[in-house]
């Protein structure tokens, strides 16, 4: 279960057996809205917790939310991933603050595509508080971007600034000499950074983030760069300059040959870099300066396959987050048929990738390719996608099993593997034989012993006893194979010993 706070963590971890089984009701997919309406009504923090913040929710289960005397469990909905966000934006005008600032932060990082609808984000920017909205950027739809810079609204024009490097110089010059004060100040602040005398005489003198943003990002002068040569107040201060675009080309010429090699690296990524520069950097001893320059748009596939570069499969490959319109097609097709596995990998992130590409990269020799395409691609292969999880052993492996062709057949041979992951991966099966749930659910494993309880086809005996089980208890009552009396009844009398019949037992 996710949980989304502190206190919401200790509201799980103070719940008893019965509450665990009640929230394990409030998870299961079949349970009908009369029950969940009762479980909304019940004592327990922890259950309200689960039914309101970890599933979709029937329409007249959100209505009763909505009206629920206890403010905290309002807060639940405001931040539910998985009901529609028009529901959570009828919390707009919450009157408890706790409310209100649960809905602006919003599910999460994770969930950064639930994007509110724009006149809610638009209620928020001109009647919360400023805490409230520290995290909202995150669910703002992209079309409120066009709109925002001309809003009637001034506090609307304010949050506008947040997207200063996006805007059209038209809109940067309009904020800039917007009527409203506050937007005027807000657009100067973020205009500064292009100043080089604001950035000269803004910069601070020692180490901190302002130096450093200022640094990557502001309009440097040359004596601010002279500065930063002769006495640079910490060692990445050259790396931090070698990147910014307002860098004169004589110096970065002087940075592609400094003795860090961090700073190099940095060097290598600039596009500005003649052919020589390039040459040189191609050549490096450094094999973190080499790949990085391998990567250099200006390269020709001949020039990046004889550099001596460095791929590696040791490390995450996982969803990208980013949408579709963030890709070039063209882009992406160049990529796709480089020779350079990272520009292949960054290709095969891109989920709008035609038919043609995405055969081509199915079976490309790099792991990272097949596996990012696989997490990526809606119309990743099930061979693919069962390869992919049979090969890689990464943090995001698991999540391969839940992309629309993951295929689910035949794969309760699986059972007997010495790996945990792979007995999980049988446990996806739908015709896995019962008594081999029987014996996974009591597996050395506990995301096994989880995903046996879960599964409909675990003996009904088996499944009830793990309601008297502290662990698997919440997960036993989610099971959707749960006979809808032992529901009713869990419900009714959840601290009753003498919970199910003497036939399903």
């Amino acid at each position: 279960m996710r949980h989304g706070s502190h206190a919401a963590e200790q509201n799980w971890q103070a719940a008893d057996l019965p509450a665990r089984r009640l929230a394990g009701v409030a998870l299961n997919p079949v349970a009908p809205t009369d029950v969940l309406l009762r479980l909304l009504a019940c004592d327990s923090a922890a259950v309200r917790m689960t039914l309101c913040l970890e599933r979709d929710l029937p329409v007249e289960v959100v209505d009763a939310v909505l009206t629920h005397p206890d403010p905290r469990t309002r807060r639940f909905l405001a931040a539910n991933p998985h009901v529609d966000p028009a529901q959570r934006a009828r919390l707009v005008d919450d009157p408890h603050w706790l409310v209100r600032a649960w809905l602006g932060r919003g599910p999460g990082y994770r969930y950064g595509h639930s994007k509110l609808p724009e006149q809610t984000v638009v209620r928020m920017l001109t009647t919360y508080e400023q805490e409230c909205l520290d995290s909202l950027f995150r669910q703002v739809p992209r079309s409120a971007r066009w709109t925002f810079p001309s809003h009637p609204e001034p506090m609307v024009r304010v949050y506008a600034c947040a997207w200063w490097s996006e805007l059209t110089e038209q809109e940067q010059s309009a904020l800039l000499a917007d009527p409203d004060e506050e937007v005027r100040e807000t657009a100067q602040r973020q205009d500064r950074h292009l100043d080089p005398e604001y950035v000269e005489r803004e910069l601070p003198d020692r180490p901190s983030h302002a130096r450093t943003h200022l640094l990557m990002h502001g309009a440097l002068s040359r004596r601010v760069v002279e500065q930063v040569l002769a006495t640079p107040a910490e060692r990445q201060d050259l790396a931090m300059i070698a990147g910014n675009p307002s860098l004169p080309l004589d110096v970065l010429a002087l940075l592609v040959r400094d003795p860090d090699p961090h700073v190099r690296e940095t060097a290598a990524g600039r596009p500005e870099l003649t052919a020589q520069q390039r040459q040189a950097l191609a050549e490096d001893p450094d094999p973190a300066v080499r790949t990085r320059i391998s990567l250099h748009p200006a390269l020709t596939e001949e020039e990046r396959a004889a550099i001596d570069y460095q791929v590696s499969s040791d490390q995450t490959f996982g969803p990208s987050g980013f949408p579709a319109e963030y890709y070039d097609p063209a882009r992406s097709r160049r990529h796709a048929l480089s020779s350079h596995p990272t520009l292949r990998r960054s290709a095969a992130c891109d989920p709008s990738l035609p038919p043609d590409l995405v055969t081509l990269l199915s079976d490309d020799p790099d792991l990272g390719v097949r596996v990012l395409l696989a997490q990526n691609h809606p119309q990743a292969s099930a061979e693919l996608l069962l390869r992919s999880f049979l090969e890689y052993t990464g943090r995001e492996r698991w999540q391969l099993t839940t992309r629309p062709n993951f295929p689910t057949a035949e794969l309760s041979g699986y059972a007997e593997a010495a790996d945990p992951m792979l007995r999980r991966l049988a446990l996806l099966d739908p015709q896995i034989p019962p008594p081999t749930l029987a014996r996974l659910s009591a597996d050395p494993d506990p995301d096994v012993r989880a995903d046996a309880a879960r599964h409909p086809s675990l003996p009904l005996r088996r499944l009830t006893e793990l309601l008297d089980d502290e662990e698997l208890a919440h997960v036993a009552a989610a099971n959707p194979a749960l006979p809808l009396p032992v529901m009713h009844r869990l419900v009714a009398a959840p601290y009753s010993g003498d919970l199910f019949d003497a036939h399903v037992r």
